[in-house]
Order: structure tokens, then sequence, then C-alpha cells
């Protein structure tokens, strides 16, 4: 079968899809390769890159027709879906909980397509799981961005002329990015508090150096993946216990998303404006709504003496490293779903079943 990359379209996106050393290992596992020209140029990699571990790269329109298996990171969008053929295999993130008219567009073609965004969260799948290793960075992204646009330095600082407290830094939701979140600001010096309605989380936040700040009242289930969203009743519990620490922050990330639903609101226009003048926001939650309420996705937002960053979890800025990492979730997904170099289509397998949303034009999940 014959693998397209093809090169992102969404503004502002700069990783790929396959990097030239994954896609040598496709090659080596029998598949043919084909990219679109250009596809790898911001992340780094070349057309002639691609070319010598043996991918022909072509134009966009040749790969959409020679192409077996389709892949990008983002979305098929309308355009995309001009090009497609019937039996082509589609392999992308496709949010098809929030996106269901782009699932039935994708149908009307007649393709079969996977969701890497729905890969299960169990351990024999942790090796493909896109949303993970690409919040790992985004977290360690976020504290040196944060950094960036702070008018302080981190780190305690003995001078001369005195001595330099450090920073505080205040960490919403202790999935991935925030857990990264932590060891980054940890490493580089800050005080870092962390808050999570799974009290499970506690334990990880204390094991990479924060300080856990603990909401009275109900439990989010127990050993949960992902955060359910809370009542009102907690969610104001929860504001109240942050509010000390949360005002007394130079540096607050948010990192709070339930899959297929807004974004919790966890910051608060009124709470802004107690902050310290010259705090930084950074909202990872943006595209999803995001968890402060003066977010805006792609946009710096200054309000009262503090800027917001809205800003999305996919790590464009670090996009050498999130390409590889993604490209090996993309391979490990490949090998896990072909055999022979082809589909086995096992229907009833969990991962296939879970990712597999659209079969021969026919949707499945929604």
């Amino acid at each position: 079968m014959k693998i397209g990359i093809l090169k992102e379209t969404k503004k502002g996106e700069k990783r790929v899809s396959i990097s030239p050393k994954i896609a040598a290992q496709l090659i080596a596992k029998g598949f043919e390769l084909i990219a679109e020209e250009g596809a790898g140029s911001d992340s780094s990699y070349k057309n002639s890159d691609y070319r010598e571990v043996g991918v022909q790269t072509e134009e966009r329109g040749v790969v959409f027709k020679e192409a077996d298996i389709l892949i990008k990171i983002n979305p098929f969008d309308k355009d995309d879906l001009k090009l497609v053929n019937e039996g082509q295999i589609l392999i992308s993130q496709l949010f098809h909980k929030s996106d269901p008219e782009l699932i039935r567009e994708i149908a009307a073609t007649k393709a079969s397509a996977f969701s890497m965004d729905a890969i299960p969260r169990i351990s024999r799948a942790q090796e493909m799981d896109v949303l993970s290793s690409q919040s790992n960075l985004a977290g360690y992204k976020a504290v040196i961005y944060g950094a960036y646009l702070m008018k302080k330095i981190l780190p305690l600082m003995m001078t001369a002329a005195g001595t330099i407290k450090p920073a505080r830094v205040l960490i919403y939701g202790i999935g991935v990015a925030g857990l990264q979140a932590i060891a980054t600001a940890k490493r580089l010096g800050a005080i870092v508090r962390a808050t999570d309605i799974r009290p499970e989380t506690k334990e990880q936040a204390e094991s990479l150096g924060a300080k856990f700040i603990s909401v009275n009242g109900e439990n989010n289930e127990q050993n949960s993946v992902y955060a359910k969203a809370a009542s009102e009743d907690y969610a104001r519990k929860q504001r109240e216990a942050v509010n000390k620490s949360l005002f007394k922050s130079d540096l607050v990330i948010t990192t709070a998303f339930v899959p297929g639903r807004k974004a919790p609101t966890l910051i608060t226009t009124e709470q802004v404006e107690q902050m310290k003048n010259g705090a930084v926001i950074i909202d990872l939650a943006a595209t999803e709504g995001g968890n402060c309420e003066l977010s805006k996705l792609n946009k710096i937002v200054r309000h009262k003496g503090v800027k917001i960053v809205g800003t999305t979890i996919a790590p464009e800025s670090v996009s050498y490293n999130a390409s590889e990492l993604f490209a090996k979730n993309v391979f490990n997904f490949i090998m896990h779903l072909t055999e022979g170099n082809q589909f086995k289509w096992d229907l009833e397998e969990e991962i296939t079943d879970e990712t597999l949303i659209v079969h021969k034009g026919e949707i499945r999940k929604t």
C-alpha cells in the first residue's frame, strides 16, 4: 500500500505527520511513501531528506490520486475532501464528537477514516497516543513561553545587589501537559502550586515538587484519565480554594478540558482583575473555548495589567520534536492496524473500534 504524507494547511501549523526517519521505517516494513512537496519544510525537513530515504515527492493533487492511505495531523477540510477518492483510508485527528458535519462529509466520499485523537487511554495504546505525546511538549513550551512574557525571572537569585525571590507558578489540571509544566517550572526554580478536581493526581503533583491545592467537597471519579465536568458547587469551592495562590501567582498555566465538550471556565474576569499586575496566563485549552473567561485563541489579551495567552494544546512552535513524536505514534498505529501491509479491519478489537469513525462510507461513531 502507498502512504501519502500531506502538507498541513491549517493557519499557524508547522508540524508534519511523518518525518523522514519514520518514513524510512515504514518503507523498511514494505510500504511505499509519497509526500507532498514542502510537507516538512516548516519542521526543518527538506524534500531531499524524504527523497534520500526513498520517499517520492509530488504535487498535492498527485499525492491524493496515488495514495491508498492519506495522513495528516489536522482534520481533512472541504478542499481536501474534494480530492479524496472512494476506498481511500484517511488518518488524522478528526475530533468527531465536536464536528459531526465533517464526519458526514467524509462519509459522502465513501472513504474510511481513523481519528488519532480517539485512541483509547489503555496501556497497550500508549505508544500510539498523540494527545499525550503532543501535550507533553505543550506543557514544557507553556512554561518557556510564559517565562518569556513575564517581567521577572523564575528562579531564586542571590546577587551583590540583593536577593531576587523566585516566581510563583500555578498549574490548573494535572494531566500530561500539567505534569510537564510542573516539572519544567520546578527545574527553572519557581515555587509551584497545582490543582485538579481528581484527588488521585495529588501524589503525582507532589512527586514533582509542587504543592497540591485540595478542594473540600465531592470528589471526581477516582482514577479517571480525563477530568469530568464538575458541578457548579464544586467549581465554586475550587475557585475559593485556589484564589489565594492565583492572586499571588506570576505565571498561571491552564490545561483542563473535557473531551467532546467546551473547556470548563476556571478563571473568571473578576478573578483576573484581582491578580498581580504583570501576571501571565497561558491557556492551553483555548482551542476548546478556554479555561479563562477572557481567552481568545491565538491572541494575547491584556486586561487590568494581566496578559492572557489563548493557545492550542498542539505545540507547533517546537514542530521538529512534535513531528517526530507524532510520526512515531502514527507508525505504531499503522503497525497495529495492518498485517502484511494490508489493513486487518478487526472491528471488534478495541483500538480499531474506537478510532475507526467512518468505514467505507458508513459512519460508525458519533
